[in-house]
């Protein structure tokens, strides 16, 4: 398993809570359309993931992040940093 296969199943996991709808994760799976999360849930999920991946994203980078897929390429992009 990749790093980034680990970083999705983690982002999985963390979403499981979230997912009232039960719906079946993919890299194009959209928090807004498919998941549709108002945005108290979105601040209560980022908290989540900043804190299991001890990183931080920033109010411009919530913007542009609208799937799974693109959350990962973030996650994956800041743990590199740090």
């Amino acid at each position: 398993m990749t790093d980034r296969e680990e970083t999705f199943a983690k982002v999985a996991e963390l979403i499981e809570p979230f997912n009232k709808k039960d719906m079946a994760l993919t890299e194009a799976t959209s928090f807004a359309g498919d998941l549709e999360w108002d945005s108290l849930t979105v601040m209560d999920f980022v908290a989540a993931i900043e804190d299991e991946f001890d990183i931080l994203i920033t109010m411009n980078m919530q913007a542009e992040i609208e799937t799974v897929g693109q959350l990962v390429d973030a996650v994956e992009e800041l743990k590199n940093e740090g």
